[in-house]
């Protein structure tokens, strides 16, 4: 048993469990210890022999944590939530922040909404520092591969804490130049550009199909912003985010789509970290600036 146990588990040992957790992989887990996979397997032996428990489930597609690999991963980013506070603490200068934060967004958001508010930042915090990661997942932000997260969800995780930005709005659109129309939509005149498999729940999949039923999309894309591309080169029509459309030249507003089941964009972050003064400042900005059409 656990508590039986004489093991005294070091920072070293959380740190190699929490990677784990994390990834679910040994090769993985190495890359962002800087170790070799075989070192990190050598390591999990030692630190699950010495407590006298399994802490992960081994399969063909990886090490599927279990609830006490869970319940020391939550320790270990505490002590790496400390570990960063202490070092901003150290190299910390009065109204200037250093370090790297990391984002997780889609891509429409980064263009639109996310990338214009740090550029604004980057003249007041020269030294501060963005991993900017683009996804459809909350994963990326829930394995702590992430500090902000800016997602369009109705229901954010229970356990980070964030502000709600607001509806995102969506319309159908075409390109300017190609001359296509409502009523050729109506008409089933032009092609549609969509992406069912990419984004299943998106409003624009549940909007045409309650709409258009029979539609049979030309070309599935699994990013907006290439649907964007593809619209505007005059391809099909394509339902699209008011904020990435309305920035565009190329393309045009055929029917701002009031009825669809919108989004709602959320600002979010970890409890444990958003005291730290990178991430604050971050936050804190991207949560005044951040605003729809």
């Amino acid at each position: 048993m656990l508590a039986q146990t004489q093991y005294r588990l070091s920072a070293a040992d959380l740190e190699i469990v929490l990677a784990m957790v994390r990834t679910g992989t040994l090769a993985a887990a190495g890359e962002r210890l800087g170790v070799d996979a075989s070192t990190v397997f050598r390591s999990l032996q030692r630190i699950e022999r010495g407590l006298g428990a399994t802490l992960f489930a081994r399969s063909r597609t990886g090490y599927l944590a279990g609830d006490l690999a869970h319940a020391l991963a939550e320790q270990a980013e505490q002590v790496e939530s400390a570990l960063e506070a202490a070092r901003s603490a150290v190299h910390a200068v009065p109204d200037q922040v250093s370090g790297t934060v990391r984002i997780t967004t889609t891509d429409t958001i980064l263009i639109g909404l996310v990338a214009p508010a740090l550029k604004a930042l980057q003249a007041q915090h020269p030294n501060l520092n963005y991993d900017l990661r683009v996804s459809n997942e909350l994963a990326s932000l829930t394995r702590r591969d992430a500090d902000i997260a800016v997602r369009a969800t109705r229901r954010p995780p229970q356990h980070l804490v964030g502000k709600h930005i607001g509806p995102i709005r969506v319309g159908l659109y075409a390109g300017r130049a190609s001359g296509i129309t409502y009523a050729d939509v109506e008409a089933g005149r032009t092609p549609w550009l969509a992406i069912d498999d990419a984004i299943p729940d998106h409003p624009s999949v549940s909007w045409r199909k309650r709409h258009f039923p029979k539609v049979m999309p030309t070309y599935f894309v699994n990013s907006l912003q290439i649907a964007a591309e593809m619209v505007g080169m005059g391809m099909g029509v394509g339902i699209l985010p008011v904020v990435m459309a309305q920035t565009r030249s190329d393309l045009v507003a055929l029917r701002d789509l009031q009825d669809a089941n919108q989004s709602e964009l959320w600002l979010l972050t970890h409890p444990e970290s958003r005291h730290l003064r990178r991430i604050a400042v971050v936050y804190g900005h991207l949560a005044q600036t951040l605003r729809l059409p």
